[in-house]
């Protein structure tokens, strides 16, 4: 899984961000820059770095050693859970992983090397293990 080498604060403080905040467009990294095809968020969510692990294995399986994939996200901020039984109190609780905070329009996965129907297949399986709604889209060939 991913996951920082070293972090300066071991536990950041809660991002409290609106809802109208949340969905706003992202501004970088919307576009295909290295794949042929690729995986773009419609909706904002957290995405843990298990989750993006799940997904990349999704990919790795259906796009065999024939294709190529870049993963455009990585999970540096830390999120914290109190331990099961544990009344309220007492403190914040102890970092549990790392996760990513996707906006709207962010290409999470590109894919090249391999055709349409087994890009987009990838695509579509690795988008199920993902909390949120996302869009497959392909590189326009300038004429």
């Amino acid at each position: 899984m991913l996951f920082p080498k070293k972090v300066k604060f071991r536990k950041w403080q809660n991002a409290r961000k609106s809802e109208a905040k949340l969905a706003m467009p992202e501004t970088r990294g919307i576009t295909l820059a290295f794949g042929s095809f690729g995986l773009k968020a419609e909706t904002p969510a957290r995405v843990k770095s298990n989750q993006i692990e799940a997904s990349r294995k999704a990919i790795v399986r259906t796009i065999t050693k024939v294709g190529k994939m870049w993963i455009r996200i990585f999970p540096d901020r830390p999120y914290t859970a109190k331990a099961a039984q544990v009344g309220m109190g007492k403190g914040k609780g102890d970092p549990q992983g790392y996760v990513f905070e996707v906006r709207p329009g962010r290409m999470l996965f590109e894919v090249d090397g391999v055709d349409e129907v087994t890009a987009v297949k990838a695509l579509r399986k690795a988008g199920a293990k993902l909390p949120l709604k996302t869009r497959i889209v392909r590189r326009v060939e300038a004429a």
